[in-house]
């Protein structure tokens, strides 16, 4: 008779933590996610990609969990004027030799937990899949407020070598001189969640 209660004791207690989380859908033609690469020396690209899908869960003023879907195919260049070397840019990032968008049309970044928001920031930490690698990022989120709609912005800097990017990096290519691209990739989200 004990164990009976101690069970239902945990199945409570486990329906309580459920029913306090509020999980947030994102609104997908709302959201933005802009990409910058670099060069080790002169020119800079930047860009759009969208996001497929998401969601994130808030509990006790806090990020508690989230799963994030990226369409590949969408990576757009925004910084080329000329249409053809804009297409080909764009080609070149889809292509193997970058993101392999044909073989990996989703990349997903998993939230796992977050710090309870200060003065509207919160530290958030997570798992970043791009073409079935799978590495921890860690970065900070600020919460702002439409009426009572919640937006949340954050720049998120991973390293492109540990998903087998390898274009241009000096970590596998030696004699690139000023040819070589920077490893680090920037994404600066604005994720607008539906009401």
């Amino acid at each position: 008779m004990k164990k009976v209660g101690f069970i239902l004791f945990i199945a409570l207690f486990m329906v309580a933590q459920l029913s306090a989380q509020k999980r947030h859908e994102a609104d997908t033609s709302g959201t933005k996610i802009t990409w910058k690469g670099n060069k080790i020396v002169g020119s800079e690209h930047v860009g759009t990609i969208n996001l497929k899908s998401g969601w994130l869960t808030l509990a006790d003023n806090a990020i508690t969990g989230g799963e994030f879907l990226v369409d590949m195919r969408s990576i757009k260049d925004t910084d080329i004027a000329d249409e053809k070397m804009r297409a080909r840019l764009e080609g070149h990032l889809k292509s193997d030799d970058f993101f392999g968008v044909e073989k990996f049309p989703v990349s997903k970044l998993v939230l796992t937990s977050g710090s309870k928001f200060a003065n509207g920031t919160a530290t958030v930490k997570g798992n970043l899949t791009i073409k079935e690698a799978n590495h921890p990022v860690e970065f900070t989120v600020l919460e702002t407020k439409t009426g009572d709609v919640p937006a949340y912005t954050a720049t998120i800097t991973f390293d492109r070598s540990l998903y087998d990017v390898r274009f241009g990096s000096g970590k596998f290519f030696s004699n690139l001189g000023d040819n070589t691209i920077k490893d680090e990739i920037s994404l600066n989200v604005k994720l607008v969640v539906k009401k």
